[in-house]
């Protein structure tokens, strides 16, 4: 039994050495890049700087799935690694276009506009990205429901930022069928209204099933509103129309809850 342990872990070092090599090599990259911010500021560098973030979690997560298939064991030290990789991928980001959720675009406009010399495809890529990462990491803790709430927090941050990542005041040309960018641009704005309404829809979970806190309530709202601001900037009345019918009974039912808990309180003091 021994031999086969040790055998088993010879040869999970032998299939992940270029992984372990390859994170090396980004985290050294990485240490170098944040001195040369600190000399000299440069949003194209920070962006570069969340993209390697995400390449790094695709390694850890894939030195966890050879270690299921080895050695029969989560490695939990290489998912620990990746949650800390999208955790700092996610602040390089929000360090250039904020976390904002419902808030007009003129809010964080002048962030964006630094990230002229990132076109649309290259953006859109990034949250493509950040997405697969995210659910190949959830998966990995699909057999551990104790995980399941903490992911909330995870889609949000993801929700917001792959929305203050386009660039609002170029959208129309951007939407023009002749641009380069068309048709990524097309494709992150049908991701971010579906992003953001399972977040809107994730807290809410989170509160009736686990939580019963009325900041994730507050939080699904938050994400159900930012749908509607979207769908109003790009003239899409109808859907915010639907949007707001929608938010005006979660609100309703968030007072009645409210009502509810106050009345338990007044009468138990």
């Amino acid at each position: 039994m021994a031999k086969t342990l040790e055998g088993d872990r010879l040869q999970y070092e032998e299939k992940t050495q270029a992984y372990r090599t390859e994170i090396a090599g980004i985290s050294k990259w990485e240490a170098q890049t944040l001195e040369e911010l600190e000399q000299q500021n440069s949003p194209a560098k920070r962006f570069a700087l969340a993209e390697g973030m995400f390449n790094m979690t695709s390694y850890h997560i894939l030195l966890n799935s050879i270690s299921q298939a080895v050695l029969r064991i989560n490695n939990e030290e290489a998912l620990g690694e990746a949650r800390k990789s999208i955790a700092r991928g996610f602040g390089y980001l929000e360090e250039l276009v904020t976390g904002y959720v419902d808030a007009p675009f003129s809010d964080y406009a002048e962030k964006v506009a630094a990230l002229e010399n990132v076109d649309g495809n290259r953006r859109y890529n990034l949250v493509r990205k950040m997405g697969l990462a995210i659910q190949l990491f959830q998966n990995s803790y699909r057999d551990n429901s104790k995980w399941k709430w903490t992911f909330v927090e995870i889609e949000g941050r993801f929700a917001a930022i792959a929305k203050n990542l386009i660039d609002m005041t170029s959208i129309n040309t951007n939407l023009d069928p002749r641009s380069p960018v068309y048709e990524s641009t097309a494709y992150h704005l049908r991701l971010i209204k579906q992003l953001l309404n399972e977040a809107s829809e994730r807290y809410r979970e989170r509160y009736e099933q686990s939580t019963n806190h009325m900041n994730d309530f507050q939080a699904s709202l938050n994400f159900m509103n930012a749908l509607r601001r979207l769908h109003i900037v790009l003239g899409e009345s109808n859907d915010a129309e639907r949007i707001k019918k929608k938010v005006d009974a979660w609100e309703a039912k968030m007072q009645g809850d409210l009502n509810k808990k106050q009345e338990i309180a007044e009468a138990a003091s």
